[in-house]
């Protein structure tokens, strides 16, 4: 242990833009505290002030002071105030790895338009860290990071190395007590001596022999700025052979060297108790925070990004940026956490929901484009995969009788099956002769009921009207028209009136699609041949396509059964509860009570195939209404809760669908989706961030927090032995967890508690926030979540589950045609392909006219992607994480790239298209 002879002290403030308070109020308190310091530095050259990281607090900040914006300028090119690298502080389990670039992009961006950003990848107060960060910050151009919680009990020194999976480590700072380990310091300026003295004394235990370089202190904590005669204090400081003084994080970054030579290691994710809590209950609180992020990013990464990218729509670039901007600032760590107030869960709701839909209107403006080639009686069908797919995809079409097909560009038929029929009778009603005047107001152009008018009939005889509407209308009718031919009609007293629609269905059918592009289909009255590989539902309970049956049990369970031999049963159980915890931490009752056995179960075929079947289980709990968290118990008094599953087997997938749904009327507990795995697992493999993580049954303890083995997953977890696995499939950031011994999979699909914050807390020893009441994070109401279930054998890498999750996430998206009816349907184009085993699409986007794509080896194996498009690839290079030119690459003789790739590699490159 070498004493310090310097110490750095970095006056900051970490700045939660929105939790126990919602974000303008929050803002109200930055705007004053901010004033407050720029006033101070702007006569005091002595005084430094670091802004906690994120960029997000001086956007906020200008917008109510834009006349501050030169000084702040100012101050970051003297280096005395240092700002960025992020756009706003991460949850970084919670949100896609390509939000976590988009975040760190944005940031550094708008850190280079007020004079630079601060070059450190600073993480102080996430839950934990995901296992690429490592790779993230150095494909950003970041040669350090500094963090807090999730580093493991074996790093005793202040610095280690932090290796990513594809080997990519980056020199990491640990803050030891937090990024307020010396927030006190000079609250009583008689004590500033002492306290630096025992501050000196502290920081040293961290410092291995022989380091002789500066010692880092956080000068700051929550909200909060520091004193306004500082460097005064700090001057009177006399602390026997050490120096202090304040500086940015940047200052104390630039005296540390950028290797990692005789570092400890730490490989992969961070998120061990051992330091500090990581709060791992917000992965699960306000599951609908999650559901909605999953389905906004999804909506524009996968979607909206790469339909105007490939299909050359720039003029919605506009909009793609706004979304993102909602995006980012949805995956604060107080926000889609769900570990914030009411108003503020709010909030970030309604912020998503605005994210999801500016994606649906790009991909409404890029697929109304691209359909007006297509026929107004087809559709235009886009493949969201970068490989070439048969998909169902449903379709609301004209349907007068029940055979039913659809036809392709290439002249072949495919099946489709009807799933629901429309109603054709929309109104009638007898109406006194006065009211027709005001009736036929209802029609608005060629508009009537949501459709349009395609004829129109009036019957004297018994003075009927009749119109009749479909999707398309006569251009020519013109309700003067109708009213001409009712005062002909006579003058009887009452008249019926009929709105009478043309035949509509809904349809399921199985397509060929082309690798991120379309094709168009046509509906057309004819038989098609069953399928080779149609799904049937036997006895009313008994699922099966070939690939797997699926078979439900007397207690509404599913045993999965495949063609070779492995078997399971007990899937899809339900059990609830109690939980006394809060918002950042689960906790039991003392004396908990779970659920588990239905009082009765109802099995109902909806579906029957020959391409999709389904049946809704429909099981009654009585579950407790609430819990008694004084006395650690639930309560006696019962609601009756009717949970539905909906299985969903469709013809060639290997893997069931699986939604639960239930009004949720009770208080203080948890529900779990629990599956039995056809052998005991020691370890669980978990895709998140551009990675697929190892976990075991334990987790590290010791800093204050009950270590419970709970952990995230965003694309899906996977777990089995010797007699096969399952793969659980997902499209939102979810909780799970081994239990009983690694012999069930428990997937959390709802956790209702009452206070963000409890200052006795069964599992955790400090408050993680206010005590405030979150009535509303009981999630009252209806509530429901999605998985699916793959049983395989092998490893997760080779048995399957990321060619399943990649599916189950991306459905195809239909845009009803536009052109004219007897017109040829167009040929199918391929818009962009990505190849190679183990490699997985993240983005696609327009950058200065070339094609970027973001791909990733999620491999444990070095690999090849085949990169190729609808046109040659006349160009291509290698660009950074932030979209910086690099390297060119050579382009094959048939225009497509073969790019090599380390496992776990996440690479990006630009694309010149013919």
């Amino acid at each position: 242990m070498t004493r310090p002879t310097e110490i750095i002290v970095v006056p900051h403030t970490h700045w939660d833009r929105e939790w126990y308070e919602p974000f303008q109020r929050f803002r109200l308190r930055l705007v004053a505290l901010l004033d407050d310091v720029f006033e101070r530095m702007a006569h005091d050259e002595r005084q430094r002030f670091t802004l906690d990281g994120q960029l997000a607090a001086v956007d906020d900040y200008l917008e109510v002071r834009p006349e501050r914006r030169e000084q702040v300028v100012a101050l970051v090119h003297a280096g005395r105030l240092a700002v960025g690298p992020w756009q706003i502080l991460l949850d970084e389990f919670l949100c896609s790895g390509e939000t976590i670039v988009r975040n760190l992009e944005r940031g550094l961006t708008r850190s280079a338009d007020l004079g630079g950003a601060m070059p450190v990848g600073y993480l102080p107060d996430m839950f934990g860290h995901i296992a690429q960060m490592p790779q993230i910050l150095t494909g950003a151009g970041l040669a350090h990071a500094c963090v807090f919680r999730g580093v493991p009990e074996r790093v005793r020194t202040h610095a280690f190395a932090w290796q990513a999976p594809d080997g990519t480590t980056i020199r990491t700072e640990y803050l030891p007590g937090g990024y307020g380990n010396a927030a006190g310091i000079m609250d009583d300026a008689g004590l500033v001596t002492r306290r630096a003295t025992d501050l000196a004394a502290k920081l040293a235990a961290w410092r291995p022999d022989g380091d002789a370089g500066p010692v880092l202190a956080m000068y700051g904590t929550d909200h909060a700025a520091p004193a306004p005669d500082a460097p005064d204090l700090l001057a009177a400081a006399d602390v026997d052979g050490v120096e202090l003084r304040l500086g940015t994080l940047a200052e104390y970054f630039a005296t540390q060297p950028g290797d990692v030579d005789g570092l400890p290691t730490v490989r992969g994710e961070l998120r061990s108790h051992a330091r500090a809590n990581i709060l791992p209950g917000v992965i699960s609180v306000r599951a609908h925070l999650k559901q909605a992020m999953g389905r906004a990013e999804r909506r524009v990464e996968r979607y909206a990004e790469p339909l105007a990218a490939l299909f050359h729509d720039t003029s919605v670039q506009r909009f793609l940026d706004m979304a993102w901007s909602r995006l980012i600032d949805s995956s604060c760590h107080d926000s889609v956490t769900g570990c914030g107030c009411d108003e503020t869960a709010e909030q970030v709701a309604a912020r998503l929901a605005e994210a999801d839909q500016l994606g649906r209107a790009v991909c409404d403006l890029v697929g109304a484009r691209l359909a007006a080639a297509v026929p107004r009686d087809a559709y235009l069908v886009f493949n969201p995969s970068p490989t070439p797919r048969t998909a169902l995809v449903r379709l609301d079409v004209e349907a007068p009788g029940d055979d039913l097909a659809l036809a392709t560009a290439d002249g072949r038929t495919v099946p489709a099956q009807i799933l629901d029929r429309a109603r054709t009778l929309l109104a009638d009603e007898v109406v006194p002769a006065a009211d027709l005047p005001a009736v036929l107001t209802r029609v608005h152009g060629t508009e009537l009921y949501g459709q349009e008018v395609t004829g129109w009939s009036v019957s004297p005889a018994d003075a009927t009207l009749t119109f009749e509407v479909a999707r398309h209308g006569d251009p020519a009718f013109d309700v003067e028209d109708v009213r001409l031919a009712l005062a002909r009609a006579g003058h009887a007293d009452r008249w019926r009136v009929r709105i009478v629609a043309a035949p509509r269905a809904t349809v399921a059918a199985r397509v060929d699609l082309p690798a991120l592009g379309h094709t168009a289909v046509r509906p057309v009255a004819e038989a098609a041949p069953e399928p080779a590989d149609a799904v049937r539902v036997a006895g009313d309970r008994v699922l099966d396509n070939g690939l797997l049956r699926v078979d439900v049990a007397e207690d509404g369970t599913l045993r999965l059964t495949t063609p070779d031999g492995i078997r399971v049963e007990g899937v899809g159980r339900i059990v609830d509860g109690g939980d006394v915890g809060d918002s950042y931490n689960y906790a039991p009752p003392a004396a908990d009570e779970l659920v588990d056995k239905p009082r009765a179960v109802r099995v109902v075929p909806r579906h029957r195939g020959p391409l999709v079947a389904v049946l809704d289980v429909v099981r009654e709990y009585r579950w407790p209404v609430a819990a008694d968290v004084d006395a650690g118990s639930r309560s006696v008094d019962r609601e009756t809760i009717v949970v539905t599953t909906r299985i969903e087997l469709r013809a060639g997938e290997p893997f069931v669908r699986l939604r639960v749904e239930f009004d949720n009327r009770c208080d203080d507990h948890r529900v779990r989706l629990h599956l039995p795995l056809p052998s005991a697992a020691s370890v669980s493999y978990a895709e998140g961030q551009f990675a697929v993580v190892e976990r075991g049954l334990t987790a590290e303890g010791g800093g204050g927090e009950v270590p419970l083995p709970t952990f995230p997953a965003s694309g899906f977890v996977a777990a089995g032995g010797p007699d096969g696995s399952l793969g659980v499939l997902l499209t939102q950031p979810t909780e799970y967890e081994l239990t009983d011994s690694g012999r069930e999979l428990a997937v959390t699909l709802l956790r209702s508690i009452g206070m963000l914050s409890r200052n006795r807390h069964a599992l955790r020893d400090e408050p993680a926030g206010p005590q405030l009441p979150t009535p509303q994070a009981q999630c009252r109401g209806q509530r429901s979540a999605e998985v699916a279930v793959l049983p395989f054998r092998g490893d997760w890498h080779t048995g399957g589950v990321v060619e399943a999750t990649e599916t189950y996430r991306h459905e195809p998206l239909a845009f009803a045609g536009a052109a004219g009816p007897a017109d040829a349907l167009p040929q199918p184009i391929t818009g962009l392909a990505v190849t190679g085993a183990g490699v997985a699409l993240t983005s696609v986007r327009d950058r200065d006219g070339r094609t970027e794509v973001r791909i990733v080896a999620e491999t444990p194996a070095a690999t090849t992607a085949v990169v190729g498009a609808g046109r040659p690839v006349r160009a291509a290079r290698r660009a950074d994480l932030l979209g910086r030119p690099g390297e060119p690459l050579a382009v094959d003789a048939d225009g497509r790239l073969r790019l090599p790739l380390r496992a776990w590699e996440i690479a990006t490159v630009q694309l010149d298209l013919a």
